[in-house]
């Protein structure tokens, strides 16, 4: 029999609100003003949605064992038939749950209960909903026990998740800290687990839509997967002891690091990317200024593997133009070319290099 969850607010938080947990969310909240502000300075914001929510998207399905490499998620990017692995679908799907629950969110500056079915709606792709029938039960993969029981049945499901919503975005319910209270939230839902399936993945896609609705950044770039997938066995075991001792701590200490760790490391990223960007823009200008221009340096960064279309749609050029221009930054040394099938397609080799570093 599974404990009842308890509704939020949680009435004690504040002995949670130790020293220090409130020490390490100062920190977390001054690692993420940063990268805020890092990410304001990429020109093109869609060249930062697109490469880290791919970049996310891997990791994330990562944790639940969905592996893929970037080359293949990059080419099935350009070639919907290169699209054999069942995996890297599941990658992409995760990518376009994520840009599109992100452009709702931060219009409505809300998560909704429609917002939160439509994620893990598009990720598992079907029309499941909340669980209607009992019989879910979280167990160690290795030995098979069972190590949670969430709520089994249609009504508690149901009730647990309106709370959550409203907790969600009713902040006068709960004067918390928002890191605090986004550590909670992860918490809550993983502990309702109210899909079938997808839960893990559409827990942590609301991690970054609470950031976005509380205007802490504003675009998805702080993913914390990659940290879960490196303390993956503490991630489960901080999960389970919340709910076995009802002490908080460690769990809040646990993801409050999770966010100073991978601001951190996105912060580098961004700014490394900034770099590639400015260096490419200056040898682009000197060798080719004929073709030059920012829309043709958007797009080499927006695609770290890009094609002939994807030039014709975005610069609005013919096919042959846009066949000249990839052939000259071959030359130059910008772009790789290689075959597939029939067609060719083009790699930016530092962008990929410094994403794989990354991810």
């Amino acid at each position: 029999m599974h404990n009842s969850l308890p509704m939020l607010p949680l009435a004690d938080i504040s002995r949670w609100e130790t020293r220090s947990v409130l020490k390490k969310a100062a920190e977390a909240h001054r690692y993420l003003a940063e990268l805020k502000g890092v990410a304001a300075s990429i020109p093109n914001e869609a060249i930062l949605i697109n490469t880290l929510a791919l970049q996310e998207a891997k990791d994330s399905s990562e944790v639940e064992n969905i592996v893929t490499t970037h080359d293949e998620l990059y080419k099935a990017n350009v070639f919907e038939e290169a699209l054999t692995n069942p995996a890297t679908k599941e990658v992409q799907d995760y990518a376009f749950a994520l840009k599109k629950a992100f452009a709702i969110v931060r219009r409505t500056g809300l998560i909704r209960l429609d917002d939160i079915l439509a994620v893990q709606q598009q990720l598992e792709q079907n029309q499941a909903g909340l669980r209607r029938l009992p019989g879910t039960a979280l167990k160690n993969a290795r030995t098979g026990e069972v190590v949670y029981t969430p709520p089994q049945h249609a009504a508690e499901i149901s009730q647990l998740m309106a709370n959550l919503v409203q907790y969600i975005n009713d902040d006068s319910l709960c004067d918390a800290d928002p890191l605090v209270k986004m550590a909670i939230i992860h918490h809550q839902f993983e502990s309702i687990h109210p899909f079938y399936d997808g839960n893990g993945r559409t827990g942590r896609i609301i991690n970054i839509l609470y950031l976005v609705a509380k205007g802490l950044l504003n675009l998805p770039v702080l993913y914390l997967s990659r940290f879960i997938i490196m303390h993956k066995a503490d991630y489960y075991t901080q999960l389970q002891q919340v709910r076995e001792t009802g002490n908080w701590e460690p769990w809040l200490l646990y993801m409050l690091d999770g966010i100073v760790t991978t601001a951190q490391d996105t912060i580098t990223l961004i700014t490394d990317m900034k770099v590639l960007m400015q260096d490419v823009k200056h040898r682009l200008r000197e060798q080719l200024p004929k073709i030059y221009r920012q829309e043709l340096l958007n797009n080499l960064f927006y695609h770290p593997y890009t094609k002939i279309e994807f030039l014709v749609d975005e610069l609005g050029v013919s096919r042959i133009t846009a066949t000249k221009y990839l052939e000259l930054l071959v030359e130059h040394g910008f772009l790789q070319k290689q075959k597939i099938g029939r067609g060719n397609y083009y790699i930016n080799q530092p962008l990929c290099e410094l994403l794989k570093a990354h991810g």
